[in-house]
């Protein structure tokens, strides 16, 4: 059953507490061991937080910042917090409000006012991420996004990983990994408790039992919504106690000694590996939202007033003065040492150099792992009878998790059976189209699991596993649903490197079962949109169409240092026409070498045609002529363009096809090159064509190479509607090889 502690019982809502010294818990007795070194230390980073603010908010309205935004009426909790967390061996994901545990953990003002002013040296992001994003590696605080709620899947990943470190005794370094009580902090606002992947986030901690510590900040509002308009009931406590091994506590986060009894009880069940923990505190928000927000238009006088009263800073300054632990002259003499603390960090940060303009492009992907490079072109050493291309990846998959015991997979259905007891009665599921089958029998529950019906926890789970460099190998079980995940992909996955400026990254595989052409796939069974995800910097994309290439292309995917999206079109798993044998464990394509499926050889240096002895979707090349035109594609429409080009070279048309292979990066150089030599250039693909990846290709034909061209760029791809159920339909949907010969006639003729 959860626990449910400390609510106070004199408080409505957590907001009419008196502001009494009385009422911060008894004072003295509530301390503990806190000596008055200790407490006035305490008193020291709630004032120097809230200072900082204010001098945040002092540069901004001179135009020295460009952007501001509080943890005003937060300081207390923020820093019992901190007082019972250990820097470096807990994990930390704090939200924007944060400033005060930042600074407790170890941040100095300096760092956060270099964020503010944009600097080079801001060690949160070297001037790619607003202010108040916290980030420093040596601390374990890693870099938050601007998106609310985003960073809790991400924290019960980083959980995952300490407790999948402690059981695969297998990975190097292991131990040196994680702490055996180590305990992984995320806040938020209450606001962000409506967010659906809050929700996904306490119910994957619960059902792992994972060492996660939950802190609600509830300052009443999420910007101008109350929380009674927000929340059902208006207290989010009340809404979780029912999670099974959940702590709940329910505060007043301006008490800074019931909150500092609360976050060490909080803690100590979360050490002890009882479960994860909630704490709720109720604080105040005495500044507006931002400085881009005035909440005098939506809070009463009356209201402001009822909150100054409950000032943390004034009611702990209050209990020091009553207490006899510090006198007036005390506390001034505090308030000038930060004033001057302050002036000089303030100073110090706009004398600051700014990131080059020449450097804004760094960081995107990895600068040390370069997946387009000849270290991952490996000869292929063919072995067994032709395999599909789900025989191939299954393989590619053992292989890889064998190579490297960091490697987890996880996803919708991909392991044999939750119920591990049944595998000795049952063969095992192993996804949906069977890709993951077996892998759970070798390598384990730890390492292989399936996980709730919930996208974005997969992709948050895995950048969290994935920041604390675990290698996941993720599922989304079809492209159709990958959407509740567009946040963790869009926000997260591909801007965690880029944000952090190269201090924090997520190299993880998303595998995806994309495309139609199934015969009854319907309207959620067969969306392709490849082009979506190519406008997310710092993704990479692969997309093979052959069973070697797959395995060539997801060896390199989990091996190069960046967030890859694989993806595997549904209608190729099983064709004999793309099969081919086993390429061997250490088969690797490069990214971005595009290959020649039928046409000339030796057009251009550096453009490949089909390895040696690796077999081709056709058997045979045509022998090297300049073709009239050249067919650039990828994934389904490779096999279509290949039949179109035969058909056509009946009516005396020759015809290149080059398969891509990989969106993000594509092969420029070698479309280049071929529509340099035909001069007439189709594109085709399967996805929509009102804006599908094909117009990106176009363009840059037409903008780059338009002195070559002897006939206009055409495209072929999807009409500009669902895929229907019904396969009459689905047929005049998507392309077909009738309609890829049409363009090659007309191209040719022109």
């Amino acid at each position: 059953m959860a626990e449910m502690k400390g609510a106070v019982a004199n408080v409505a809502n957590g907001r009419d507490v008196p502001p009494s010294a009385a009422s911060q818990s008894s004072g003295l007795r509530e301390a503990g061991n806190l000596s008055r070194e200790q407490l006035l230390a305490v008193y020291r980073t709630m004032l120097l937080s809230r200072k900082l603010d204010d001098k945040e908010i002092q540069l901004k309205h001179q135009s020295q910042i460009f952007f501001q935004i509080s943890g005003a009426g937060h300081e207390a909790i923020l820093v019992a917090a901190a007082l019972t967390l250990k820097p470096g061996h807990d994990w930390f994901y704090p939200y924007y409000r944060d400033r005060a545990l930042c600074l407790q953990l170890g941040m100095t003002p300096l760092d956060m006012l270099l964020a503010a002013v944009g600097a080079q040296a801001d060690p949160s992001s070297h001037g790619r991420q607003m202010p108040s994003h916290w980030g420093r590696a040596d601390l374990n605080i890693v870099s938050q996004s601007s998106a609310t709620c985003t960073q809790v899947l991400q924290a019960v990943g980083a959980a995952e990983a300490g407790v999948i470190y402690s059981r695969v005794a297998a990975i190097p370094d292991g131990e040196a990994r994680f702490k055996s009580d180590e305990v992984v902090y995320v806040s938020l606002g209450e606001g962000a408790t409506s967010g659906g992947e809050f929700w996904e986030g306490i119910n994957a901690a619960c059902l792992r039992h994972l060492p996660v510590l939950f802190l609600v900040e509830d300052n009443g509002y999420a910007i101008s919504v109350p929380v009674e308009f927000q929340t059902a009931g208006g207290d989010i406590s009340r809404l979780v106690r029912s999670f099974p091994g959940l702590h709940v506590d329910s505060i007043d986060g301006t008490d800074f000694f019931g909150s500092l009894r609360a976050m060490r009880e909080a803690t100590a069940y979360v050490r002890a590996r009882k479960g994860p923990a909630l704490v709720h505190a109720r604080v105040i928000r005495p500044y507006s939202h931002s400085l881009s927000d005035d909440e005098k238009l939506y809070k009463t006088p009356a209201e402001r007033e009822a909150e100054a009263r409950r000032d943390p800073i004034a009611r702990f300054s209050e209990f020091l003065r009553t207490s006899g632990m510090a006198t007036d002259t005390d506390l001034s003499a505090i308030a000038a040492e930060i004033e001057r603390e302050l002036n000089e960090a303030a100073n110090a940060a706009l004398e600051a150099p700014k990131p080059a303009k020449d450097t804004a492009g760094l960081w995107v992907y990895s600068p040390d792992v370069d997946p387009t490079s000849a270290a991952f072109d490996t000869p292929a050493r063919p072995e067994g009878k032709p395999d599909t291309m789900v025989g191939t990846i299954n393989r590619t998959l053992k292989d890889e998790m064998a190579h490297d015991p960091r490697i987890v997979v996880f996803g919708e259905d991909i392991a044999d059976a939750s119920r591990r007891e049944t595998l000795n009665v049952v063969s095992g599921k192993g996804g949906v189209f069977k890709v993951t089958h077996g892998l759970q029998r070798l390598y384990g529950d730890d390492r292989v699991f399936n996980t709730s019906l919930a996208e974005a926890a997969i992709i948050g789970r895995g950048v969290g596993m994935a920041t604390r460099r675990l290698k996941p190998v993720v599922e989304i079980q079809f492209f159709d649903y990958i959407w509740p995940a567009m946040m963790q992909i869009r926000d997260e996955m591909s801007m965690l490197r880029y944000r952090s400026g190269n201090t924090f990254s997520c190299p993880m595989v998303v595998r995806v079962p994309i495309g139609g052409y199934l015969r009854g796939g319907g309207p959620y069974h067969s969306q392709s949109g490849e082009s979506i995800f190519a406008h997310c910097p710092g993704i990479r994309i692969a997309y093979p169409s052959t069973a070697v290439d797959a395995a060539g292309l997801l060896r390199t995917s989990i091996r190069c240092d960046d967030p890859v999206m694989f993806l595997e079109h549904k209608h190729l798993y099983r064709q004999t026409y793309n099969k081919g044998e086993y390429p061997g464990k250490d088969f690797m394509i490069p990214f971005g070498k595009a290959v020649l499926r039928r046409g000339a050889t030796d057009v251009a240096p550096g453009v490949t045609n089909v390895a040696p002895g690796v077999p081709d979707v056709v058997p045979d090349v045509v022998p090297d002529i300049v073709p009239d035109v050249v067919i650039v594609t990828w994934g389904a429409l490779v096999q279509r363009s290949l039949v179109a080009a035969r058909q056509a070279e009946k009516d005396g048309i020759s015809v290149a096809v080059l398969d891509l292979r990989t969106i993000v990066p594509y092969d420029w150089e070698a479309i280049a090159a071929h529509v340099k030599r035909s001069n007439r250039v189709i594109v085709a693909h399967e996805d929509q064509l009102l804006c599908g990846f094909g117009a990106e290709i176009a363009a840059r034909i037409a903008g780059e190479l338009f002195e070559y061209l002897d006939a206009p760029v055409r495209r072929v791809g999807a009409l500009n509607t669902p895929v229907a159920y019904c396969p009459d339909l689905e047929e005049a949907i998507l392309p077909q090889p009738s309609d890829v010969l049409k363009a090659i006639r007309e191209t040719a003729r022109y």
